[in-house]
């Protein structure tokens, strides 16, 4: 007989702490929750404090460690953001603090777990900047092994002043990293050694370049690891991609908008997500505060509209699915609430299970 799937799950959040211009951050630091997998029902085990704007968070592959980054300006009498490394107790999902490690740069924004479990790669958005940090045999973070910075700015003079890291990606091999610098419209694509924790320039594509004010910020990969997209922040868009493993290569085949046709207002995109089926890709709104839903062709791999779902709430950040797609939370970040939605399966569109959490200034969410 097969083992049925727990009732709940570990659910780690990430917040903003601090007031920001763009943030009314409210939160003590990392929550740590239960959430029921058949009503989305958030139950806390755990408040993390004293954790400064830990607004993005990683695992690592065997779930014995999370990293958070600290998005400020200088912090332990150094400029520059940090990562903080925890322990997680395997029984309760508790975390121990561990230890920080300079991120090399200013507002760290984005962090992410090779797959063998030895590096913490993060993005500093503020800083313009991309570095790799070695994972510790008790899961501490040493000083960066190796960073990568950026110069130039974009077109648009307010948002892309200077360039922004947003977010850095291994492929499904580990042997790449995408960066995507929302400053520049850029996707920057590095060859990654896992064993010397170094990023070096794709020989075959180092970069590929975006419509002029697309802002590119975060991607995801297709579970079958031949297609990337790419959600532009100012474009409001999502950029499909098809993604060539042996050499690390993108190319562009669609980009599609996430705001249904006559809205004018502002809007700033944020996050971007393939179903664990690949079926679907869901991209969220800040402004319009919705998500965008497209359906993804198992022919042809285009992009077909499905519906704009309101997440009943203010400026979704993140947003993720349980494993078996069928529970989706959103972190709306201004109205302090993480609400939960049931996925059809069949269609994609998603349906409100009446489940809100008030969770101060939601960012990231993380299933364990």
């Amino acid at each position: 007989m097969e083992s049925q799937p727990a009732a709940s799950l570990l659910l780690y959040v990430g917040t903003f702490t601090r007031h920001q211009p763009h943030a009314r951050g409210r939160a003590e630091g990392i929550y740590v929750y239960r959430a029921d997998r058949s009503t989305g029902a958030l139950t806390r085990v755990q408040t993390v404090p004293d954790v400064p704007n830990p607004s993005f968070l990683a695992l690592a592959p065997d779930r014995r460690h999370l990293y958070a980054v600290n998005a400020v300006p200088e912090i332990d009498g150094h400029p520059g953001g940090a990562v903080s490394a925890f322990a997680v107790d395997a029984s309760t999902g508790a975390l121990t603090y561990l230890n920080r490690q300079s991120a090399g740069g200013a507002g760290p924004c984005h962090v992410s777990v090779d797959q063998t479990g030895r590096n913490v790669l993060t993005a500093c958005y503020h800083g313009g900047s991309a570095a790799v940090l070695p994972i510790q045999a008790d899961g501490r973070l040493g000083p960066a092994t190796d960073a990568v910075e950026y110069s130039g700015a974009g077109p648009d003079p307010v948002h892309q002043d200077r360039p922004h890291a947003h977010s850095i990606n291994l492929d499904p091999d580990n042997r790449y990293a995408l960066v995507c610098n929302q400053g520049l419209d850029r996707v920057f694509i590095y060859r990654f050694d896992p064993s010397k924790g170094t990023l070096t320039p794709n020989v075959n594509q180092p970069q590929v370049e975006l419509r002029p004010v697309t802002g590119p910020r975060h991607l995801a990969f297709h579970p079958n690891g031949r297609f990337v997209y790419v959600i532009g922040e100012q474009g409001a868009s999502i950029t499909a991609f098809a993604y060539d493993g042996s050499g690390g290569t993108l190319h562009e085949l669609q980009t599609v908008p996430t705001l249904p046709e006559g809205f004018a207002g502002q809007n700033a995109c944020a996050d971007v997500h393939v179903h664990p089926s690949g079926k679907f890709v869901y991209g969220s709104n800040r402004g319009h505060d919705s998500l965008a839903i497209y359906a993804i062709d198992e022919t042809t791999s285009r992009l077909s509209r499905v519906d704009n779902q309101s997440t009943l709430g203010r400026t979704p950040r993140n947003f993720t699915f349980d494993p078996t797609g069928n529970l989706l939370l959103a972190a709306n970040q201004d109205s302090d609430t993480i609400v939960a939605f049931r996925v059809d399966g069949e269609t994609g569109r998603l349906a409100p299970l009446g489940t809100v959490a008030e969770v101060p200034s939601p960012v990231c969410l993380k299933f364990a």
